[in-house]
C-alpha cells in the first residue's frame, strides 16, 4: 500500500480573521476613548471652569464699573461719549435680588459670548430704572447659572438695579410662562424691569420664562434707544452665535489631526505611550475649543 494515499490530505487553512478583528476593536476602542475625552472637557468647560470664568470676569466688570460711578461716567443709554455704541460686554449696571442672594454686574448686549461673563441687557430697551420696560436676560445653568433661581420669586419680592442714574427699587408682579397674560400696558412716566431666562429642564429648555417687575422709585429719563430691528441676530433669546463658526472649524480641524496622531500613535507604539502623548494635546485643544462651541448653543442655557 502507498505510504502517500494513507495520508490524510491537508486542506487549506481559512485566514483568521482574528487578528483583524483585534485590529478594528483597538480602533474602535481608541475613537470611543478620544470621543469620551472631548466631550468631558466640552462638560467641563461648560460647568467648572466656565463657572470659574464667570467669577473672573464679575469680579473684573465690578472693580470697572465701581470707577465708573465714582467718576460720573457710567453709561446712562446705549451710546458711549463717543457717540458710538457701547461695545458688547461693557458693565451698564449692578443687579441685586435679595431674596436669591444675587449680586451681579450686568453687562451690555444679551449674545451667547456676551451671557458668558453675567446677565446681559437688551441692546434697544431703556436701561434698569428709566421710563419704559428694562429687559435683562441670563443664563440659567451655565457660565454660573446667576438666573437659574429666578422662577422661586414670587409677586412683592424686591429686587434693585444700581446704575448711572443711581439706585432704582422694583418690585416682582409675577412669574410668566409661556402663554400667560401680558403685564398691564405702562402708562406714561413708569418703569417695568422684566428677567429673562429659560423654563423646562436646565439644559433641554422648553420656553423662556419671564419676571416681570413694577418700578418702585422714581423713573429716570432716557436717551433714544436703540431701534429693535438694529439688534443683532445673535442677541434675539435663545440664539446662538454664529460668528465664532470659523473658529470652530479651524479647532475641529486641529482637533482630528491630535486625535489622527494619537491613534497613529497608539498603534505603532503603544497604549500608554498614545495616551501619556495624546491626553494633554486633546484636553488642551477640547477646553480651548469649547468656549467657541459653547457661543453656538442658546444664550440662555
Amino acid at each position: 500500500m502507498d505510504e502517500r494515499a494513507a495520508q490524510p490530505v491537508e486542506r487549506p487553512q481559512r485566514a483568521d480573521a482574528a487578528p483583524s478583528r483585534s485590529v478594528e476593536f483597538r480602533l474602535a476602542s481608541q475613537v470611543l476613548g478620544i470621543v469620551a475625552v472631548l466631550t468631558l472637557s466640552f462638560l467641563i468647560e461648560l460647568t467648572v471652569l466656565g463657572n470659574l470664568r464667570h467669577d473672573r470676569d464679575q469680579v473684573q466688570l465690578a472693580a470697572e464699573f465701581r470707577i465708573e460711578l465714582a467718576t460720573t461716567t457710567a453709561p446712562v443709554g446705549p451710546l458711549d461719549d463717543a457717540n458710538k455704541a457701547l461695545a458688547a460686554g461693557a458693565p451698564v449696571a449692578i443687579l441685586d435680588i435679595p431674596k436669591l442672594g444675587l449680586h451681579e454686574v450686568v453687562v451690555e448686549g444679551t449674545s451667547s459670548g456676551t451671557l458668558m461673563s453675567g446677565p446681559g441687557h437688551r441692546r434697544d430697551t431703556p436701561l434698569p430704572g428709566q421710563v419704559g420696560t428694562s429687559v435683562i436676560t441670563g443664563r440659567r445653568a451655565t457660565y454660573g447659572g446667576p438666573f437659574g433661581s429666578i422662577n422661586q420669586l414670587r409677586p412683592g419680592d424686591q429686587i434693585i438695579a444700581t446704575t448711572g442714574q443711581g439706585k432704582h427699587s422694583f418690585k416682582v408682579l409675577d412669574v410668566r410662562h409661556a402663554g400667560d397674560p401680558l403685564p398691564p400696558t405702562l402708562t406714561r412716566g413708569q418703569g417695568r424691569l422684566t428677567l429673562v431666562t429659560t423654563d423646562g429642564p436646565a439644559l433641554q429648555p422648553t420656553d423662556v420664562l419671564r419676571i416681570d417687575a413694577a418700578l418702585t422709585s422714581e423713573a429716570q429719563s432716557r436717551p433714544a434707544q436703540l431701534p429693535s430691528a438694529a439688534l443683532p441676530a445673535a442677541d434675539a433669546l435663545m440664539a446662538g452665535d454664529t460668528s465664532t463658526l470659523l473658529s470652530v472649524v479651524g479647532w475641529a480641524i486641529l482637533l482630528v489631526a491630535a486625535a489622527v496622531a494619537t491613534v497613529w500613535v497608539r498603534f505603532s507604539t503603544g497604549l500608554w505611550q498614545a495616551w501619556v502623548i495624546g491626553l494633554p494635546v486633546l484636553v488642551a485643544l477640547g477646553l480651548t475649543a469649547s468656549d467657541d462651541i459653547a457661543a453656538l448653543l442658546p444664550n440662555l442655557l
